[in-house]
């Protein structure tokens, strides 16, 4: 058994695409123990995420995609913790509209691990919400980290640039749909779910054939 935790501080900002903005309430996912931690999108409030680290070694800031509001205090925060920002490369379009002039610390590749604590979370590449949209699969915590892929309720929004609805529904059937049931998902916004609870929603949209 790890002898990680998994941690939600939630954070408040906007979120802004095409012109738009809209106010957001974004998960923060730490996953660690009392020395060392991972912090799964850097939203909006680098002290807030600071504050709940609490002295301990922070060892990667993995963006589960480049959308503003999941990715705004990364920068600082690695400036502050000397972490790297790691990203999939296909969201560098995105990242570079919120930070021009910096670029992330590193890249995330499918079936690449990241191991904090002693638990392994491996890379799951699930494109649709963005090109480079990531979950994280860590099988010792039976949990998922989701970012916008999948919430409580069905898949992420597809309505706006750089995303796709047929392609996250594939991402989902392909790559999530086989987890176990039991699997917890903790999601990018708003309340934990389930494999288990969202798989027959899923299966009705892939039957349909979206």
């Amino acid at each position: 058994m790890a002898g990680a935790r998994i941690e939600r501080l939630v954070t408040s900002g906007t979120f802004s695409l095409d012109g738009g903005t809209w106010d957001v309430d974004n998960n923060v996912w730490i996953v660690g123990d009392d020395s060392e931690a991972v912090v799964i999108d850097a939203a909006h409030d680098a002290d807030a995420i600071v504050l709940a680290l609490g002295g301990r070694t922070l060892r990667a800031i993995v963006c589960t995609h480049a959308h503003n509001d999941h990715i705004d205090a990364a920068p600082d925060l690695a400036d502050r913790t000397g972490a790297p920002v790691l990203l999939h490369p296909d969201d560098l379009p995105l990242w570079k509209q919120t930070h021009p002039d910096r670029t992330p610390d590193g890249e995330l590749a499918d079936g690449q691990a990241v191991t904090v604590a002693g638990a392994r979370l491996t890379v799951l590449h699930t494109p649709g919400h963005a090109p480079g949209a990531v979950c994280l699969y860590a099988p010792d915590l039976a949990a998922l980290f989701s970012g916008d892929t999948l919430f409580a309720g069905g898949p992420g929004a597809t309505g706006r640039s750089y995303s796709d609805f047929p392609t996250i529904i594939g991402s989902i059937r392909d790559r999530l749909l086989a987890l176990p049931h039991d699997t917890v998902v903790h999601t990018g916004h708003g309340d934990t779910t389930t494999i288990g609870a969202e798989a027959p929603h899923l299966q009705e949209w892939i039957d349909r054939g979206c």
